[in-house]
């Protein structure tokens, strides 16, 4: 008997005099329910790597990097390599990297870093705030960490525009070893075309001004350096990030907890280089790999459409519409972005694939 029939039950037994209170009782029960966030125990952000280093750029700033290994110590098949967003830092795979560990077919492992700039990494100078110098971080960090055996490289939004550029400017890597990409919440150019409606700058507001001209044709910026400042309001930070209206107020919380670390006089650099972002032609170097491209339909940051325009010159690529979801797609739909993720690994390992509905049989949460 379900909880709600058998609720019933009980307040058809007791008689019409009892039949109010236990009605408010499961009323109650009901918004207690319905209240309860799914996250209230989710340890976010606070995973611990197996190993933690520092990997020197060309330029000697440090890089900080973390790997996971299998959760059952088993020997891995292939590295899967997480390139974050702008303003973000490598906590923002929680989630991935939380299932991913508990992968047996096949066992992955992960390395995840922080942007130079970002996180826990280096200060980035002006100069070097670009998505061409952080491509070639993106190789220092592989050429160090994961210097040989078959890689599945998945970026974020900034994240992924820099698995772009690495593919113009390391074509060997993604013939040899890189055997997936994903894509998620990115675009290949065009970047200050659509997003976010300028009515929500402010020209009064100092990190406005800061990034001058830029604000005009790319506000989805610099509202992000305007959160990572504090001078957005929670409510803006929940609009800018997420498409669901009741999307858990930890996954907020975490989101500006992120946002907080990184320093904004930074990011103000980096605005430039995603606006002038343009890395079509470049999108034919990931011809040699198996292809994921995941969007958000809510996504106020990069549109769906910059998505749908990669699939395009990616005919073989997959292409996942989530439903609702906003930029951070992978914090807030995890379980949907991860099927499809767990199918690419799959797929680069040469894994018979099982559907999504019979995959507990080699894939369950620790």
């Amino acid at each position: 008997m379900t909880p709600s029939r058998r609720l019933l039950a009980i307040v058809g037994g007791v008689g019409a005099v009892a039949t109010g209170t236990a009605a408010a009782i499961a009323v109650a029960a009901q918004q207690r329910r319905h209240s309860e966030d799914v996250l209230v125990d989710e340890p976010l952000g606070e995973l611990k790597p197996d190993r933690v280093s520092t990997v020197a750029a060309e330029d000697g700033t440090p890089l900080s990097v973390e790997e996971v290994d299998p959760a059952d110590g088993g020997k891995p098949e292939l590295t899967v390599v997480g390139v974050h967003g702008f303003a973000l830092s490598r906590k923002s795979w929680h989630f991935q990297r939380r299932d991913l560990a508990s992968l047996t077919l096949p066992r992955v492992r992960q390395v995840y870093y922080d942007h130079r700039g970002h996180g826990q990494s280096g200060e980035a100078s002006a100069e070097a705030s670009t998505i061409e110098q952080l491509a070639r971080d993106l190789d220092a960090v592989l050429r160090a960490v994961v210097p040989d055996g078959p890689l599945v490289l998945v970026g974020h939004s900034m994240g992924g525009m820099v698995i772009m550029e690495l593919a113009a400017e390391f074509p060997a890597i993604f013939a040899d070893r890189v055997r997936g990409v994903a894509l998620i919440a990115t675009a290949a150019g065009e970047v200050g075309a659509r997003g976010l409606p300028r009515s929500l700058l402010s020209k009064y507001n100092p990190l406005t001004r800061g990034v001058g001209g830029l604000a005009g044709w790319q506000p989805g910026l610099v509202e992000f350096v305007r959160a990572a400042g504090g001078q957005l309001t929670r409510q803006a930070v929940r609009r800018l990030a997420f498409g669901s209206r009741d999307v858990s107020s930890r996954l907020v919380d975490f989101m500006l907890e992120m946002l907080a670390v990184t320093p904004v006089r930074g990011l103000v650099n980096f605005v430039d280089t995603l606006g002038s972002h343009n890395r079509y032609a470049a999108l034919a170097g990931l011809k040699h790999a198996h292809v994921l491209v995941v969007g958000g339909d809510a996504d106020r940051f990069t549109p769906f459409s910059h998505a749908e325009r990669i699939a395009g010159e990616l005919p073989d690529a997959e292409l996942v519409r989530v439903r609702g979801a906003g930029h951070m797609v992978q914090l807030e739909q995890p379980e949907l972005v991860n099927s499809h993720l767990i199918d690419l690994v799959q797929r680069c390992a040469g894994v018979d694939g099982e559907s999504s509905s019979g995959r507990n049989w080699w894939w369950k949460r620790a």
